[in-house]
């Protein structure tokens, strides 16, 4: 039995209109909304009151009266919705100039104690100047203009102020290496403890890992390597502390190793250690002519990074994947069993690209952070080690 009195609307339903609409209701690829206005015009054409036809239909009544005089005026085609007759208001140039006017600002001119903006506070500026618009309407405009809210990334600078001499330098030097010239670029990991490491693993639904905060070292190691560039071939050695001494042991470890090369180009940061004078007047012996003759060793050439250069130094990126690759997660026993990975690891990777010549990158071996190449744009220093 129906509530509430018949409509006063009065629609007039032609067959074709009806068989239209009917379709509506049994098709499953049609407009939900297109399909419920629909049904409200087959419903007031069979004389439903408003109130019953709002509780079906499920929406208010002024919209019923809405489509029923769209429908009188325009038949069916006035059912679909029509094109935003106005500019939008996220494309409106006057509200973008007073957003972006607002945006450009710190919170802190308009009285708001906050170091960043908040759509909240954007929305109450903008009607403090007699812009009422919503959220959403803020959003499109962020989106629009292409901003997005970002995380600060810290990044790695050099203010050497010789910075770019030098980067000229390192390239000019890559860009005309010959074949019996290596250049090699060395750095220090460590020292570390030998201790149980965290990090992100697959484990079962109910099982939680857990790190002790306070643990006993089993001991600590410092690892020295040289990473030749051209044929990306790493040599490592164990170091009891960082200093001038450890170099020294190095470049004979080189000498030996590229004895039948015509020169080694030696490349690090600007670490103390790295530019004493013990250093540079072995260098100096090295390169002396009495020594290559009765020795017949390369010349040995000194090509400092620039100050606070770090991310520029590449064989970061391979202790960064070494790192990834047996450091974190582990829980070595013992000095002696960590430093068998870390050989195991080295002399994998070196085999490796022995039998595959071609620069490192992701695919292999740990992850490094970027390719073991030269370029200014890498930050090859993981800022967790």
């Amino acid at each position: 039995m129906r509530r509430g009195y018949e409509s006063s609307l009065r629609i007039n339903l032609s067959n074709e209109d009806r068989s239209v609409l009917v379709s509506w209701q049994r098709s499953t690829k049609i407009q939900v909304g297109l399909a419920r206005r629909g049904h409200i015009i087959l419903l007031l054409a069979s004389g439903e009151a408003i109130t019953d036809i709002s509780q079906i239909v499920g929406i208010a009544r002024q919209h019923i009266y809405k489509w029923a005089s769209r429908f009188n005026s325009y038949g069916v085609e006035g059912l679909y919705r029509a094109p935003y007759p106005g500019i939008r208001k996220y494309k409106n140039r006057e509200i973008k100039s007073a957003f972006f006017s607002i945006l450009h600002s710190p919170p802190s001119e308009y009285d708001i104690n906050r170091t960043s903006w908040k759509l909240d506070d954007l929305k109450k500026c903008l009607s403090e100047k007699g812009i009422f618009v919503s959220k959403h309407v803020i959003r499109a405009i962020i989106k629009s203009a292409g901003y997005r809210w970002r995380k600060a990334k810290v990044v790695l600078t050099s203010n050497d102020p010789e910075y770019k001499e030098k980067l000229s330098q390192i390239k000019s030097i890559l860009s005309n290496m010959k074949d019996d010239e290596f250049f090699f670029s060395v750095d220090e990991f460590g020292p570390f403890a030998i201790k149980m490491r965290g990090g992100k693993r697959i484990v079962a639904p109910d099982e939680y890992p857990y790190i002790p905060q306070i643990q006993k070292a089993k001991g600590t190691l410092i690892i020295t390597a040289a990473l030749e560039l051209s044929q990306n071939q790493t040599a490592h050695f164990y170091s009891k502390d960082r200093n001038s001494t450890e170099m020294l042991r190095l470049l004979e470890i080189l000498l030996k190793k590229y004895k039948d090369a015509k020169a080694l180009y030696i490349s690090w940061d600007s670490a103390s250690w790295h530019d004493s004078r013990q250093l540079h007047k072995k260098v100096e012996e090295l390169n002396s002519s009495d020594y290559k003759k009765r020795n017949g060793t390369p010349t040995i050439r000194l090509v400092p990074l620039p100050i606070s250069a770090q991310f520029l130094n590449v064989i970061e990126s391979v202790f960064s994947g070494m790192a990834k690759a047996i450091i974190h997660n582990s829980n070595y026993q013992s000095v002696e069993e960590a430093i068998a990975a870390i050989n195991r690891y080295f002399k994998e990777r070196n085999e490796y690209f022995r039998l595959h010549p071609k620069k490192a990158g992701n695919k292999i071996w740990g992850n490094e952070r970027v390719p073991s190449e030269f370029s200014e744009s890498h930050n090859c220093k993981d800022p967790r080690w």
